[in-house]
């Protein structure tokens, strides 16, 4: 008997569109499935509870023998949507920035950012859970994912952080990609690959299936949201490990 493939998710609305073919494609009888907030689920690869785990892309240097096993991402070229630093002042007002705890790659990309692009010297704090409550006055944050689309509604300044990246190297930006801590079946990778792709071809019904009030779910899948992982994208990740790897040594200087 084959030993069930463990997968872990993120449970983002952004992921939906790949696990509906997930959900739909048969595969469910062949892997056991966890679905947690992104960093949670970079944890479970990086501890081995899990095999192959769509991850932020900021934590693939930490995982032991870390590989992208997916055609498919996170990503975006301009406007994510779901991904920003919210204010109730323009950013050049702000003091001090809290950083979502559920997810690496945003809070690392929003510090890159602060530093290289807006040049901004604040201070940068991590998050507690009820933190967008605090978001007011010259104090801002960094919010992700379906919580960040809610933000949008209240929050009078809003700096997207794929539009940011993007204005800033030319590049899109790779917030998760699915990655494995050890060799995977081929034959299983091609039936996932083709799980995934199997969602992205059925838009429309994804969409039926949510019921969700505050953003557009349609122009978000088909144009906040790219889930292709292009060689370009691929590039992109290697620039953002090597400007991660910048930080850290300045951290530590």
């Amino acid at each position: 008997m084959n030993k069930k493939i463990r997968v872990g998710a993120v449970s983002y609305l952004n992921t939906k569109p790949m696990m509906f073919g997930i959900k739909r494609s048969g595969l469910l009888d062949r892997i056991i499935l966890t679905e947690n907030y992104p960093a949670q689920i970079a944890a479970d690869l990086k501890n081995d509870h899990i095999d192959i785990g769509l991850i932020p892309v900021a934590m693939i240097p930490s995982i032991q023998n870390a590989h992208i096993v997916a055609d498919y991402c996170i990503s975006a070229e301009e406007n994510v949507a779901s991904v920003a630093i919210f204010s109730e002042v323009p950013l050049q007002e702000v003091k001090k920035v809290l950083l979502d705890y559920q997810s690496r790659t945003s809070v690392n990309l929003a510090r890159i950012l602060l530093k290289e692009y807006w040049q901004l010297n604040v201070e940068m704090e991590a998050a507690s859970l009820d933190f967008r409550d605090q978001i007011k006055g010259t104090t801002a944050g960094v919010v992700i994912g379906d919580r960040a689309l809610e933000q949008r509604l209240i929050s009078p300044y809003m700096y997207d952080l794929a539009t940011a990246w993007n204005n800033h190297t030319g590049l899109p930006f790779v917030f998760a990609a699915w990655v494995a801590n050890k060799s995977i079946d081929p034959d299983f990778i091609d039936a996932f690959n083709r799980a995934l792709g199997y969602g992205l071809k059925h838009l429309e019904e994804v969409v039926a299936e949510q019921s969700y009030p505050y953003y557009d779910l349609k122009t978000y899948y088909t144009e906040n949201i790219q889930y292709n992982l292009s060689p370009e994208k691929l590039k992109a990740i290697e620039l953002f490990h090597y400007k991660l790897k910048q930080l850290q040594t300045a951290d530590l200087s």
